[in-house]
């Protein structure tokens, strides 16, 4: 399920002119108003089982997505496109940790997420956690999420409501840019190429 986030508004500095004057600037300048707005420390569980935290990934840079494995609409849109703008990197894409975050702890267990992220990238890592974990890491990307029972089901079946953007960070954790829903792999590839260098 998809809202649209109150972030998408920010969305044309991800992609736009002010940002490639931080092409060679892996931290953001402390005047970027969005610098310190985004991501944090986090502990979680790959859907390998392992516990993996932000540390896990220093050297790379996150590319992260936050969804859930029995999204209908926005997932399986950006997914892809993030699958093939790795594919169009060629040996780049080894500096990327693509990391897709659930929304929904409760269902996608790492077993879940496994055969969730198989189906899109083989360098695509699923990463769940308690509800406490999960919901740490929304508020540290400010991603909107919100559970919905849907209609005309009595079995208390549901649906995740989530913010749809995709937060590009440097090596060090850091926030560099944002990425809008169904940008295209040619886009997304362009804003990552600006940063891989």
């Amino acid at each position: 399920m998809r809202r649209r986030s109150i972030l998408a508004g920010l969305c044309w500095l991800a992609a736009g002119p002010a940002t490639a004057q931080h092409a060679h600037d892996h931290a953001a300048k402390p005047t970027d108003p969005l610098a310190s707005r985004f991501g944090g420390p986090f502990t979680l569980t790959d859907h390998r089982g392992r516990r993996v935290s932000d540390d896990s990934f220093r050297g790379r840079f996150m590319l992260v997505y936050f969804g859930f494995t029995r999204c209908t609409d926005t997932c399986p849109v950006d997914l892809p496109i993030m699958a093939q703008a790795l594919d169009r990197l060629g040996p780049l894409a080894e500096r990327i940790a693509p990391l897709f975050v659930t929304v929904d702890p409760a269902n996608d267990t790492p077993d879940t997420m496994a055969r969730y992220v198989a189906a899109f990238h083989p360098q695509l890592i699923g990463l769940t956690g308690s509800e406490a974990e999960i919901a740490a890491i929304a508020r540290a990307y400010k991603v909107h999420r919100r559970k919905l029972t849907l209609p005309h089901h009595t079995t208390g079946d549901y649906a995740v409501d989530h913010g749809s953007l995709t937060y590009l960070m440097d090596r060090d954790g850091r926030f560099l840019t944002l990425v809008p829903h169904n940008a295209g792999a040619a886009r997304m590839e362009q804003v990552l190429r600006r940063y891989l260098g």
